[in-house]
């Protein structure tokens, strides 16, 4: 039995509770998180788990195997850095691992020391549909040459005290939102990025809005062109006032054989039902010859739907983190993985705000 210790319940951590109850030989002891009505939602999830006081409290328990962090963003290497110090636990850390580049020597040296495995949460990998596509794409292209990724979707959900409407808590929307996506490029096409451009801006959601007198900053839409190592180019199409969108996911991939298409559907409980039944994923693949798109559903099942808003990543994510501690193997995202991740989205906010492209050599 792995016992999480959870810190920060709110939206996405009790995501990662209600997909723990459905691991076999896991389950929450206990969990930190200030906000009161969080916490009565929490223990409604798991009301055998203990609320303590703060993260000293949780880590001080015996109870205690393995660690999730799903703070809000500026907060994570802080406490990372705590538990470091005090009892240094597996941990799985939500995105983005860092916001600010004052965190970095921290960082530095949690990558340098920290001896326990540290998994960098990013559920996009775990998506049926992109999890065949990433099997399927080398056959599939003969070699990606183009890497596109559309996610049309929902503005920002309401969190506590508004904190993801302002790019000082977030790291800004192609920080928040859009390391996912450049953690995706790396990994689909495994290499390393070199140059990138980005136009990007506010043009439509929260305008209007008010949090303590201030208008919130944070970015609804956005282009970013990334020029890898090995000469491919990937493109990120972002738009956050686009939910009337059949698929919330478009990625393809483009070489010299053929192109490979991953269609994923947004969350469940936000399909407008009155349009008929949300769509199935897809992968569809097109060669250039024989020409002709052949599609494969990758229907997901409903139980890991229901429990959360990533197309059942969320649950396999947990059960590859789970397998780590239990054999010692390397997390499939490492902290090295989740730094890269932010630096892309950290240049692609830079280059939109300068208009200039940012070299990561």
């Amino acid at each position: 039995m792995i016992r999480y210790g959870i810190i920060g319940s709110g939206m996405m951590g009790q995501e990662h509770i209600r997909n723990i109850a459905l691991l076999p030989d896991a389950a929450v002891t206990a969990f930190v998180e200030p906000d009161a009505g969080m916490v009565a939602r929490t223990r409604a999830l798991v009301p055998q788990a203990a609320h303590v006081a703060d993260i000293a409290t949780l880590l001080a328990r015996d109870d205690v195997d393995a660690l999730l962090i799903a703070s809000p963003n500026h907060m994570h290497i802080g406490q990372l850095t705590e538990i470091a110090a005090t009892r240094p636990l597996p941990v799985l850390v939500e995105k983005p691992l860092y916001t600010d580049e004052a965190q970095l020597p921290d960082l530095e040296r949690l990558m340098r020391a920290y001896p326990a495995p540290v998994w960098v949460a990013m559920e996009y990998r775990y998506m049926p549909p992109v999890q065949m596509f990433r099997d399927k794409v080398a056959d599939a292209t003969g070699g990606i040459r183009m890497l596109t990724i559309r996610e049309h979707r929902f503005p920002f959900l309401e969190k506590v005290g508004d904190w993801n409407r302002f790019n000082r808590n977030t790291g800004g929307t192609l920080v928040e939102k859009c390391c996912h996506f450049f953690d995706l490029m790396r990994l689909i096409l495994d290499d390393e990025p070199q140059r990138v451009m980005a136009s990007a801006g506010q043009a439509v959601n929260h305008r209007d809005e008010r949090s303590d007198g201030q208008t919130p900053d944070i970015w609804d839409h956005g282009y970013v062109i990334v020029d890898f190592a090995r000469g491919a180019r990937a493109m990120l199409e972002l738009c956050m006032f686009a939910e009337g969108s059949r698929y919330q996911e478009e990625i393809s991939a483009v070489g010299p054989t053929g192109k490979i298409e991953a269609l994923v559907p947004g969350p469940t409980r936000f399909w407008n039902v009155d349009a008929g039944p949300a769509p199935t994923p897809q992968v569809i693949i097109s060669p250039r010859n024989p020409t002709g798109p052949v599609a494969h559903d990758v229907p997901v099942d409903p139980a890991l739907l229901a429990a959360g808003d990533h197309n059942g990543a969320t649950f396999y994510q947990h059960q590859g983190f789970l397998d780590c501690i239990r054999t010692g193997r390397r997390p499939d995202v490492t902290l090295r993985d989740g730094a890269q991740a932010v630096a892309m989205g950290r240049a692609a906010q830079r280059s939109a705000q300068t208009g200039q492209a940012v070299s990561l050599d």
